[in-house]
Parts: C-alpha cells; sequence; structure tokens
C-alpha cells in the first residue's frame, strides 16, 4: 500500500486540531467557573499573577492556563509585555453571558456528550439506542446554555418573524405546541412576548418538564404550562391545568 504523505499529512493536521479542541473544552469551563474569562474582560493587559489575584486562584495553574487558551485563539498574547488581554470579541463569546454569541454552554454539552461514549458504543452493538434521558446530566444543562442566547436574540426579533402569517395569529391569540421544548427557554419567551396566545410546552425527559416548571420567569408567564410527552407508548399527557 503506497501512502501519499501529503493527504497523510492533511488528515494528521485533521487529528491535531479536533484533539487541541478536545482538550480546550474542560480548561474553557474552568476559566468559566473560576470567573477568569470576565476577570480579564475589559482590564486590558494582564499578567497571570493578577489575574490569579482577582480571581482568588493560584497564579502557577492560571500562568498554564493562558498560554493554552491564547494557543486556541480564546484569549490573546502581548509578546512585548508578556501579557494577556481579551478582545471584545473573545468577551462577546466568554465573558457576556447575556451575548447572543456565548459559547461556555457548548463546551459543557460537549464535555458531557463523551462521557456517553460507552453508552453509545453499546448502542451500536445492540441497536437499542440511547435515550435523551440516559445522557449525562451536564448535557442537557449544557444544550440550554448553549441555545437560551440565541433564542433570547433572535426567537421573537428574527425567526417567528420570518414565518409568513405566525405573527399576527400569535398577537391575535392562537394554542401553541411547542414539542421538544426542553427546559422551557423557548416556550416561555414567546408566551412572555405573546399574552394573548396560550404555549404548551411538550417533552419526554420528565426532569426537563421538572426543571420548566420551576423556573424564575415561568411565573410571570400564565400563558404558558408544561407537560410531559410519552414518546414509548405515544401517548400525550395532558399539562397541568
Amino acid at each position: 500500500m503506497t501512502i501519499d504523505t501529503a493527504k497523510l499529512n492533511k488528515v494528521i493536521g485533521q487529528v491535531i486540531k479536533d484533539i487541541g479542541a478536545t482538550f480546550h473544552a474542560p480548561l474553557v469551563l474552568i476559566g468559566e467557573k473560576l470567573g477568569l474569562f470576565k476577570a480579564m474582560a475589559g482590564a486590558g493587559l494582564i499578567t497571570a499573577k493578577e489575574l490569579a489575584e482577582r480571581t482568588g486562584t493560584f497564579e502557577r495553574y492560571v500562568g498554564e492556563w493562558l498560554p493554552a487558551m491564547a494557543a486556541g485563539g480564546y484569549v490573546e498574547y502581548d509578546k512585548e509585555s508578556g501579557t494577556y488581554f481579551l478582545t471584545p470579541e473573545q468577551a462577546f463569546a466568554f465573558a457576556d453571558e447575556t451575548s447572543a454569541g456565548y459559547m461556555a454552554g457548548a463546551f459543557q454539552a460537549a464535555t458531557a456528550a463523551i462521557r456517553s461514549e460507552a453508552k453509545i458504543a453499546d448502542a451500536f452493538r445492540t441497536g437499542k439506542g440511547v435515550g435523551w434521558h440516559e445522557h449525562d446530566p451536564e448535557l442537557y444543562i449544557g444544550a440550554e446554555r448553549f441555545y437560551k442566547p440565541n433564542y433570547v436574540a433572535n426567537l421573537v426579533n428574527s425567526w417567528l418573524p420570518a414565518l409568513d402569517g405566525v405573527v399576527p395569529k400569535l398577537v391575535n391569540g392562537a394554542r401553541v405546541a411547542d414539542v421538544g421544548c426542553g427546559y422551557g427557554v423557548s416556550t416561555i419567551l414567546m408566551a412572555q412576548a405573546f399574552p394573548n396566545s396560550r404555549f404548551f410546552g411538550f417533552d419526554y425527559h420528565e426532569l426537563s418538564i421538572q426543571w420548566a416548571r420551576t423556573a424564575p420567569k415561568a411565573t410571570s408567564s400564565p400563558a404558558w404550562k408544561m407537560g410531559l410527552m410519552v414518546t414509548t407508548s405515544l401517548r400525550w399527557v395532558p399539562p397541568p391545568t
């Protein structure tokens, strides 16, 4: 078998990129949990020692975290001063949880999905599949945090208006089923925007429904209710009255 060196290098290069992304995922989450990104946002040039002092962490670890993040393009390095900083775009993606481009939730979901590798491998052998409820709980949280900024920024202002005739119906009053609603972010946003309509969120994942029913913004949205969709028997469990 003849190996094409150029093609081999292309394959290996892609693997290195993917491996780098895999190793970066937990480091991004560490940066979020410890407030490292937020402490850098708007701070200008900063050293590992200064960042550690601001976040109550140890310089030894922060000193390793910063160059790793710089190598991934998540923070910037200033060669002349030997310091680090965040660009406005990087701060938008990693330090502002209200931004439409906040990405930490994506890494949380990705790392959680990796933990299901053994179950998914077994499904390849048995054909039984892996249900959403069988994944690591961090996946549900990460997915909600990943999608929520986009929902907040686009659902009511862009996506619904792009559907012919939908917004007038919602304004006048309609009954809407949000199937596969997860934590109910989309359901709540629509209910708050269109109080004349009634929104019913359905999901077969009971823990998501439980969380959605107790979501802080749910109490201010009387136009919405949540229900459990039992997919195994294809029957609907009505939302609470």
